[in-house]
C-alpha cells in the first residue's frame, strides 16, 4: 500500500469469533448510557445501532421498548443490515428517529469520516456518537453521597504533539486510525466537524469509563 491509498472500512483484525463472545464491565457502562441518554430525546423509539458489538446495548433497548434495528460491516455479528456507516443507502431519508454509532467511527480511516457523519445525519433525527480517547487516564472523583453531587477531574496521558496520518491503523493494536486528544483530532476539532451535520445537545466525558468521550447530537435539517 503507497502512502496516498486510503483503506476501505472493514472488519476488524482480531479473532472475531473469540471476541463476540466477551462481555466486560465497559460493555454494561457503555449500554447503560446509551439507554440514558435515549431516554433525554424526545419521541425516539425506532433506533439504529451501527456496530453494536457483542449485542448488550441492543438487548437493554429492546427490553425497555425500542424498535432497535442493526448493521454492521461485519456478518459474524449476525446484524439486520450488513454494510459500511459511510454509505447506508439501504435506508431512507428520516427513517430513524436516532442511531448509536458507539466506538465505530475511529475503524475508518478519516476521509471516510465526514461521509460516514452526513449519513448518519440523512437517516436519523437524532445521534449518539461514542468515541474512545488516546492515551492512559487518571481520575480523582469525590460524590459526597447527597443531592447526586458528583466531582471528577480526569487527566489523559499522552504524547500531545503527535498526529496521525489518519489512513493507518496504528493504534488499539492497530485497530484504529485515530482516537480523541490527537493533533488533528481534539474535541474542539471533532466538535466543529460534527457542526456541520448536526446541533450539539451535549458532549460528555464518562467518568465510568474513562476511555470514551460521548457525543449528543441533533440532526441539522437543510
Amino acid at each position: 500500500m503507497t502512502p496516498r491509498q486510503t483503506p476501505k472500512p472493514s472488519v476488524m483484525p482480531i479473532d472475531r469469533e473469540a471476541w463476540r463472545t466477551q462481555l466486560n464491565l465497559p460493555n454494561f457502562v457503555n449500554a447503560y448510557y446509551q439507554y440514558r441518554d435515549l431516554e433525554s430525546l424526545e419521541s425516539c423509539r425506532r433506533v439504529l445501532s451501527i456496530g453494536p458489538g457483542q449485542g448488550l446495548g441492543v438487548q437493554v433497548l429492546r427490553w425497555r421498548g425500542y424498535d432497535v434495528t442493526t448493521l454492521d460491516i461485519d456478518d459474524t455479528f449476525k446484524p439486520d443490515y450488513l454494510g459500511s456507516v459511510h454509505d447506508m443507502k439501504m435506508f431512507t431519508d428520516g427513517q430513524f428517529d436516532a442511531t448509536i454509532t458507539s466506538h465505530v467511527l475511529e475503524h475508518m480511516a478519516e476521509p471516510y469520516l465526514d461521509p460516514a457523519l452526513q449519513e448518519i445525519a440523512r437517516i436519523s433525527r437524532y445521534a449518539l456518537i461514542y468515541l474512545p480517547v488516546h492515551g492512559r487516564h487518571a481520575q480523582l472523583r469525590f460524590i459526597p453521597g447527597f443531592k447526586g453531587l458528583d466531582f471528577s477531574f480526569i487527566m489523559d496521558i499522552f504524547n500531545y504533539f503527535e498526529k496521525p496520518d489518519s489512513i493507518t491503523p496504528r493504534y488499539m493494536s492497530n485497530q484504529h486510525f485515530w482516537e480523541i486528544g490527537m493533533r488533528g483530532f481534539r474535541l474542539n476539532d471533532m466538535v466543529k466537524r460534527m457542526s456541520k451535520f448536526f446541533n450539539i445537545i451535549s458532549v460528555y466525558r464518562n467518568r465510568d469509563w474513562l476511555p470514551s468521550q460521548n457525543f449528543v447530537l441533533k440532526t441539522k435539517r437543510i
